[in-house]
């Protein structure tokens, strides 16, 4: 009845051993209550779960500890995702191609080529990039 009362199971209602005589005495709600008022009979706290060691685990990934290779269950492309690989690549070749044309090691042309060849996935890093355009001499003569 006193965990009705308090709202909470039966597992989490604690008595006072010394008064004890008084609860088995007691029979309606009411005298309950006032059991409960006088700290009788209480409420056990509920137990957390600690974050404290989550925590420190956190910290330690974020500067790059626990992640080798007996860390990892899934794949690579289970891990980072295709699409942000993906955008990594492209970017990092739009950027060399950027820096080429800027410099005024390609000319505009060649640049809106390799771009479109880019997009379309064409190279697999931008040293693959830098290997095509010395295999074709896409550079511009001096």
């Amino acid at each position: 009845m006193a965990a009705e009362i308090l709202k909470i199971g039966t597992n989490r209602v604690r008595i006072d051993p010394e008064r004890t005589s008084d609860v088995e005495s007691a029979i309606s709600r009411e005298e309950i209550r006032r059991l409960i008022k006088d700290k009788a009979i209480m409420k056990v706290p509920e137990k957390g779960i600690s974050r404290a060691r989550a925590r420190i685990i956190h910290a330690k990934k974020i500067t790059g500890k626990r992640r080798g290779q007996g860390s990892r269950s899934g794949k690579e492309g289970a891990r980072t995702p295709a699409k942000e690989v993906w955008i990594k690549r492209v970017r990092a070749q739009r950027k060399k191609l950027r820096e080429l044309r800027d410099k005024h090691i390609i000319n505009d042309t060649v640049y809106r080529n390799l771009y479109i060849m880019t997009k379309s996935g064409s190279f697999r890093s931008v040293a693959d990039l830098d290997r095509y355009i010395e295999a074709h001499s896409l550079r511009r003569k001096r």
